[in-house]
């Protein structure tokens, strides 16, 4: 009896060690995909495009920084760190971060300005044609009246141009600073294009003139005090000819 139990036992445990031993063996085809190697070209290019992603991470989150920083110590009252840093920060907030609190506190408009510009040519035989004024501030009018959608261009450009010239500039219109002759050159630019694709021809000088108006007080009683008269100029302004990259050829 125990040699037969013995055997069956054995017999129960040998089978074990086989069935062990088949399973441990396995056949190849049903190895886990996971247990696949990757290859090593997929890793470095995973490698290299997290890198990539993690520099351009780190490099927004610092020009962030930076902007904010120079942008705060441009509206920030004057500092001992803004007048050392003056020209960095002038550099990087002109002309496209300018701050300013009007969008708190507007400051109305309580003229009107018409802008107007005239050309100069010198022909081949010498003499100097100059054009009649043209009114750039009727083509800016023209261009938002009767239109619901009118483009920021056409209601902001040649005005916050001027503006900025006459902050920059002062009364003598002569460009004392960087920024100064940056604006003198952005208003000029700006003219000559309107005129080259308004009234075409060749120019090679441009001069613009500024007539400022104030503006009507409203009322019914006011068109009848004063005689329905056109106001009466409170400046008009020459400015110097101004020399320009040939048009119209």
């Amino acid at each position: 009896m125990r040699k037969t139990g013995w055997a069956v036992s054995g017999g129960i445990e040998s089978a074990d060690v086989k069935e062990l031993q088949h399973s441990d063996s396995g056949p190849s085809a049903q190895r886990c995909p996971d247990d696949v190697p990757a290859p090593v070209g997929r890793s470095r290019g995973a490698r290299a495009l997290q890198a990539g992603l993690s520099a351009a991470v780190v490099l927004c989150v610092a020009t962030t920084l930076v902007h904010v920083v120079l942008v705060f110590l441009h509206v920030a009252p004057a500092n001992t760190v803004s007048k050392r840093y003056s020209p960095l920060i002038n550099a990087w907030v002109y002309p496209f971060f300018e701050q300013n609190w009007r969008l708190f506190a507007p400051d109305p408009e309580s003229v009107n300005r018409q802008i107007l510009a005239r050309t100069a040519h010198t022909d081949s035989s010498g003499s100097v044609r100059v054009s009649a004024w043209f009114d750039l501030t009727a083509v800016d009018h023209s261009a938002v009246r009767h239109d619901p959608f009118p483009s920021h261009t056409a209601q902001n450009l040649l005005r916050r141009a001027w503006t900025c010239y006459v902050d920059s500039h002062g009364g003598d219109d002569k460009a004392h600073t960087e920024r100064a002759l940056m604006m003198q050159r952005y208003l000029r630019n700006i003219a000559a294009d309107r005129v080259a694709a308004h009234n075409g021809g060749t120019f090679d000088f441009i001069q613009l003139r500024v007539v400022t108006l104030p503006i009507a007080a409203s009322g019914p009683g006011v068109g009848r005090a004063s005689g329905n008269r056109p106001p009466t100029p409170v400046e008009n302004r020459l400015l110097p000819w101004w020399k320009v990259t040939p048009h119209g050829e």
